[in-house]
């Protein structure tokens, strides 16, 4: 039997110090059946997204040590950026890639919770499919109130942790670990530094208020650059298109005298998600993914 793969997208709460980020990042480097595809590190959102995929053992054990160096660097208590974080280490999901079910990237996602606690005395929570209730399964419940909130909020009973005791860890809060399918990290650039605005047209594409049935959204502030961005993740790419979303976006921002600029992706994208987006605007008929070279060099 071929081994099994899975993909882990650890997101550090760093995004400013470029030495902490390559200490944070070093332990998914040179590691057998690891490989780190990228990372990609933002000062406005003070966040690092990494991606590495490899055989399950490996990969968690890789992450762990990146952890654990992440557990050492960072101080929540001096960390400010435009992203929601409750944790040094703010959130690792696994995802299945090949051979590998949903139920063995869940078992994955609670072996590694309890290494996270045990080893560094880290609260966890667990999320998306591998969450213990239903009120778990949207991370942005479980992040709300964010790392200062988590001081309080981690002694209500409702909100006791998977793993570990009712208390934050002192600079590296808490973590969520979860398993989940393929998603889209997309955002849109608006040419308005108004955050109200970037808000409203979020509001109006997230599944919570009304919006898409796949979307999860919210308006962002990118001081360098003077504009704000509705920030997002598409969870099922297959259900809810990027250009769909993409102009809806463009539709409410002329509401308010705003255009859009552009957008970008958030590491690493599945290539059936740009087919599709590529289909709409250049009207192709009949297209599919049997048409796209590297599919066929790959049978």
């Amino acid at each position: 039997m071929e081994n099994k793969l899975v993909e882990c997208v650890p997101n550090f709460s760093e995004g400013r110090d470029l030495q902490k980020i390559e200490k944070i990042v070093n332990p998914l480097r040179g590691k057998e059946n690891v490989k780190l595809l990228n990372y990609e590190a933002d000062k406005d959102y003070n966040r690092v997204v990494v991606t590495v995929i490899g055989e399950p053992e490996a990969v968690k054990n890789a992450v762990l040590e990146a952890i654990g160096v992440a557990t050492e660097l960072i101080d929540l208590n001096s960390h400010k950026g435009q992203h929601s974080r409750m944790g040094a280490t703010d959130v690792v999901p696994f995802i299945p890639i090949k051979n590998m079910t949903m139920e063995e990237c869940v078992k994955l996602a609670k072996e590694t919770g309890e290494e996270i606690s045990s080893k560094y005395n880290i609260p966890v929570y667990l999320y998306e499919n591998a969450a213990s209730n239903s009120d778990r399964a949207n991370l942005a419940k479980i992040r709300k109130g964010q790392f200062e909130g988590m001081k309080e909020k981690i002694k209500d009973s409702q909100w006791k942790p998977d793993f570990g005791s009712a208390e934050i860890h002192r600079t590296a809060g808490v973590t969520a670990v979860g398993a989940r399918m393929p998603l889209v990290a997309y955002n849109i650039d608006l040419d308005t530094d108004n955050i109200d605005i970037a808000n409203k047209i979020a509001k109006c594409i997230r599944h919570s208020s009304g919006g898409f049935r796949y979307i999860k959204a919210g308006g962002v502030k990118v001081e360098h650059r003077g504009i704000t961005q509705v920030t997002m993740n598409i969870t099922d790419y297959t259900k809810t298109s990027m250009y769909r979303v993409f102009e809806t976006v463009k539709m409410e921002a002329k509401r308010y005298g705003v255009n859009v600029l552009g957008s970008e992706v958030v590491g690493l994208v599945p290539i059936e998600a740009l087919v599709d987006t590529a289909s709409y605007y250049l009207g192709l008929y009949g297209f599919s993914m049997d048409k796209v070279i590297e599919t066929n060099l790959s049978n």
